[in-house]
């Protein structure tokens, strides 16, 4: 892509950032957006699990030096799923079983809710790991009484989806400034490479989390 280009998509999704989150971007869980699956169904029944907050912090390159800026983990008021190792193998897979017709979007979901306190509400209702086709069902629908404000960026083989949860009728968002950070983070990271060249080429970009400390040559 075009450096000039690079630049019109970047100033678009700064604009997006700014006027999306306004008041009349919220809307009750039932009418807000859900995520899209196109006409690849195969896909719903990928699975995305719960990420913890570090992995989220990695995913985002946010260098590890920011973890000062918080007195705890990171993004308290956050809950986000990746998909899992599974779901990288069975995209991998059925695309050449179909001869490229497959997938090439995974999805990461973020919710962003308005408070830790409405975040540690909601985590013990919610699995650890489900699949692609009941995130909207379960996560999105299920919650009631809330309404949000929803972001969506494709960046190469990764489509990232980011809710902000706040409750019906709410006035303003109390983790503003945990929304903002997330998608400054969203709107700067590079595309994502396609899962089999991240399979074949480690040194490539993963949706992975690795403690570098772990690992051992």
């Amino acid at each position: 892509m075009a450096a000039g280009e690079e630049m019109k998509k970047k100033q678009k999704h700064e604009e997006t950032m700014k006027h999306k989150g306004a008041e009349g971007h919220f809307k009750a869980s039932g009418d807000v957006k859900g995520i899209r699956f196109g006409g690849q169904f195969v896909v719903k029944s990928f699975t995305v699990r719960q990420a913890a907050p570090l992995e989220l912090l990695r995913l985002l390159d946010i260098p590890p030096t920011c973890l000062t800026q918080w007195p705890g983990l990171p993004f308290p008021s956050t809950a986000a799923f990746l998909p899992t190792n599974f779901t990288v193998l069975a995209q991998h897979a059925w695309r050449t079983l179909t001869l490229g017709l497959g997938t090439r979007k995974s999805k990461v979901v973020i919710f962003v809710f308005e408070s830790e306190a409405m975040r540690a509400a909601v985590d013990p209702q919610w699995p650890r790991v489900l699949p692609l086709g009941d995130v909207n069902r379960r996560l999105i629908r299920g919650l009631a009484g809330c309404e949000m404000s929803r972001f969506k960026f494709r960046k190469g083989c990764l489509t990232f989806y980011v809710y902000a949860v706040r409750r019906l009728g709410a006035a303003g968002f109390g983790c503003a400034e945990d929304l903002r950070r997330i998608l400054e983070a969203v709107v700067a990271l590079k595309n994502f490479l396609d899962h089999t060249a991240m399979l074949a080429l480690p040194s490539h970009r993963s949706i992975t989390f690795q403690n570098p400390a772990a690992v051992s040559h």
